[in-house]
């Protein structure tokens, strides 16, 4: 399924489905994935001082809950993700943005295990955030949405779980942001998770991350159609806008030597410059669909949300500025992956979660990743991590008795 631009911005309210909502809604109203839906009587207790009440949680499964429940595996979606890693999307039609690691046969193997994952709160794929409407105003949220944290996002996955009838997880596992709420989630609930796998990540975002995030959200405001975050009541949309902090962002996630390898300095159709603005170079025409591509799919506001809430994270500052104080007494068993050319979350930020787990005497394994792909790394076909993620999934699974 495709949708335009317009579909996304102005749902045709009069074609409603039997359940109210617009037939051509947008994925923040009909994510096309099961919801929980939170009522007022429970609301989740948000790091911003509010009570977000109702809310809803949309999220996928895949593979079988076993008798005792033991076997169920939580896997954190990046920035940009959503629930749909293994599933067609329903935006773009493409297939599971994690099914290089997860799948029948593969390191989490979706025959032996359970594997749920929720659309994090104050994105845009159907769990509450601020393109959802506002019950109070029946109009979208808006930045009238309470700004979120990750210890947000994990505190709502934890009532997910508790719906679901899931007391603990054997294995908690992300990258990125994902890779944020695995450790928040080893922090704010210890007997709750088993084991715990982050990947390309760090216990707070460095200067330059910050930097990088707030050239994006600036360029979204910087946008007319932005609208003061109204956009969507406007019937505008600041795709322009939206798409340069996307085409920003995602140089990070890449290293110069794929660059290189990729474009070079190659002439997109043909040999010689055009003498012009025009995307002159392969590496322009690149960025460009990316950005093109991306506003299909996700909502400029939550962008500016799920960017600020990375930005907050500083595990060490939630615990008396010592990291090692946040797993202080864990059972969970960690294994910690970077990748040598990732630059946005560079080996050292993994090291420094392996120091403070090694002075909270945790067990933890280390893995750094030859790559030259960069920090989407984690996303791509790396056989290395596949094959360290399938030991250490293998073991916990031993001594979890799976």
């Amino acid at each position: 399924m495709t949708m335009s631009l317009d579909s996304l911005a102005r749902p045709d309210e009069g074609n409603l489905r039997q359940d109210g909502i617009p037939t051509d809604a947008p994925p923040s109203l009909d994510p096309r994935s099961p919801v929980a839906l939170f009522g007022l009587d429970e609301p989740l207790a948000m790091d911003a001082g509010v009570d977000l009440a109702p809310f809803r949680i949309a999220y996928q499964t895949a593979g079988t809950l076993n008798a005792d429940r033991s076997n169920a595996v939580l896997i954190c979606h990046a920035l940009t993700g959503d629930q749909h890693f293994a599933h067609t999307h329903p935006v773009t039609g493409k297939r599971g943005w994690w099914e290089t690691l997860v799948g029948p046969g593969k390191p989490i193997d979706t025959d032996r295990y359970f594997v749920i994952c929720s659309n994090v709160i104050g994105s845009c794929m159907g769990s509450t955030g601020p393109a959802s409407t506002d019950p109070a105003t029946g109009k979208p949220y808006g930045l009238d949405f309470p700004l979120v944290t990750i210890r947000d996002m994990v505190r709502g996955q934890a009532m997910l779980l508790d719906r679901l009838g899931i007391r603990d997880l054997f294995l908690c596992v992300g990258g990125s942001m994902g890779g944020m709420q695995v450790l928040q989630w080893a922090a704010l609930y210890p007997d709750r998770v088993f084991a715990a796998m982050p990947i390309a990540t760090g216990a707070r975002h460095s200067a330059q991350n910050i930097a990088f995030h707030e050239v994006g959200r600036q360029a979204i405001m910087a946008d007319p159609a932005w609208a003061e975050g109204r956009y969507l009541e406007a019937g505008t949309r600041p795709a322009k806008g939206l798409g340069v902090a996307r085409m920003g962002a995602h140089i990070t996630y890449l290293s110069e030597p794929a660059l290189h390898r990729k474009f070079g300095r190659r002439f997109q159709g043909g040999h010689a410059p055009t003498f012009s603005f025009n995307a002159d170079f392969q590496i322009e025409s690149y960025l460009r669909h990316q950005g093109l591509s991306f506003v299909e799919r996700f909502d400029a506001n939550a962008y500016l949300y799920l960017t600020r809430a990375m930005d907050y994270f500083d595990l060490a500052a939630d615990h008396g500025g010592v990291l090692a104080n946040a797993f202080r007494n864990t059972r969970t068993r960690f294994c910690v992956m970077s990748f040598t050319s990732d630059w946005l979350f560079p080996t050292a930020d993994s090291r420094a979660i392996v120091h403070a787990l090694n002075a909270a005497s945790a067990p933890v394994a280390f893995v750094e990743i030859e790559s030259d792909k960069g920090h989407d790394a984690f996303l791509l076909d790396e056989p290395v991590m596949f094959n360290a993620a399938k030991g250490f999934v293998d073991a916990a699974a031993r001594a979890r008795g799976l």
